[in-house]
């Protein structure tokens, strides 16, 4: 054999493996936040074990996972669907504290009952979504400006609403107690936490939205390219409205959530709950440029949150050394991103 065969032979075996390389690497960046959750999980495992018994894959310690990131996880839906658009609501935590504050005034103060009080609580949270989109859109000013407005506007009604105090929730059938079956949303059903199950259910319910819907199209189409978006007859600004009215409709139903978990509603709950489901959108994989994420990469980046703070907690780690953690994956999941 020629020596130029022999270098063609050589330059084939490096391209060859150069592909395979390359292939490698686009599948692990697709399903990064898949690896990332079954990476924690694994050490989870490892470390969080004591006197021989293993504190994390115990059942009762995994339903609390679930149930822990189910309030993070709802809200972290709608923040996918507004960063897939192009968009950021930094008021969910806000609408979640009013949504809560809202639940235990209405039961606690107006003798309302448990379905009247979820319809207006949910109808405050898809108000208050619907401002952000219209003033947003029509107005024309940036969704961080606007949502960042909303957030001081959604905590100052809230505690003017409950006169700046927590409202503690108590159940019986008298006048002026919370009826029993609100403490459903914070039971557990078959051994599942119920907030687990409304998390994964509207998980499913969202992915098939945007995976087999003409809305789903249309929003990975106005993520990707707003101005092609409507030049091919998209009505972009009605369906950023009504994207941003889910988001604050799903803020509000983890707020019910969170007044059936805690047996009170006050103002300054949510604080800071933006941040952490922007974190479980960005890990899982959705670009923050808009266009490109899943729900089911939502979820996922949710879980790796709550995993990671269940297994740094069980390792009784200092609680601000668990912030600069997280920190440090989010930045690192975003870097990921840009690599792709």
């Amino acid at each position: 054999m020629s020596n130029r065969q022999i270098s063609m032979n050589s330059d084939l075996q490096v391209q060859e493996e150069t592909v395979i390389w390359n292939k490698s690497i686009r599948f692990l960046r697709r399903f990064q936040s898949l690896f990332g959750l079954l990476i924690i999980i694994l050490a989870a495992t490892i470390l969080c074990t004591r006197d021989g018994e293993n504190l994390f894959l115990s059942p009762a310690n995994l339903a609390n996972v679930v149930r822990s990131v189910s309030e993070n996880g709802i809200m972290a839906i709608g923040l996918t669907l507004v960063i897939l658009i192009g968009g950021i609501d930094l008021s969910v935590g806000a609408i979640l504290g009013l949504a809560a504050t809202g639940a235990a005034d209405l039961m606690m103060h107006r003798s309302m009952g448990m379905f009247e009080t979820i319809l207006i609580v949910l109808a405050i949270g898809a108000a208050l979504g619907m401002f952000n989109g219209v003033v947003s859109t029509k107005l024309r000013i940036q969704p961080f400006i606007v949502t960042l407005a909303a957030m001081s506007i959604a905590r100052g009604v809230a505690r003017y609403w409950s006169n700046g105090t927590g409202i503690p929730i108590s159940y019986g059938q008298d006048a002026f107690l919370a009826p029993p079956a609100f403490s459903m949303l914070s039971s557990r059903i078959w051994g599942i936490p119920v907030p687990a199950i409304c998390f994964i259910g509207l998980g499913i319910l969202f992915t098939i939205m945007l995976k087999y819907t003409r809305f789903g199209r249309h929003v990975y189409a106005i993520g990707g390219n707003e101005t092609a978006a409507h030049l091919s007859g998209i009505s972009v600004i009605r369906i950023k409205i009504f994207i941003f009215a889910l988001c604050g409709v799903l803020a509000a139903i983890a707020g019910l959530i969170h007044a059936s978990q805690l047996s009170q509603g006050s103002p300054n709950d949510g604080i800071g709950y933006e941040l952490n489901a922007i974190a479980a959108a960005a890990i899982g994989g959705t670009n923050l440029a808009g266009g490109k994420g899943t729900i089911i990469g939502t979820l996922i980046g949710a879980l790796i949150l709550g995993v990671l703070d269940n297994m740094l907690g069980l390792l009784n780690v200092n609680t601000n050394i668990q912030s600069i953690v997280k920190g440090l994956i989010i930045i690192a999941a975003v870097y990921l991103q840009k690599q792709k």
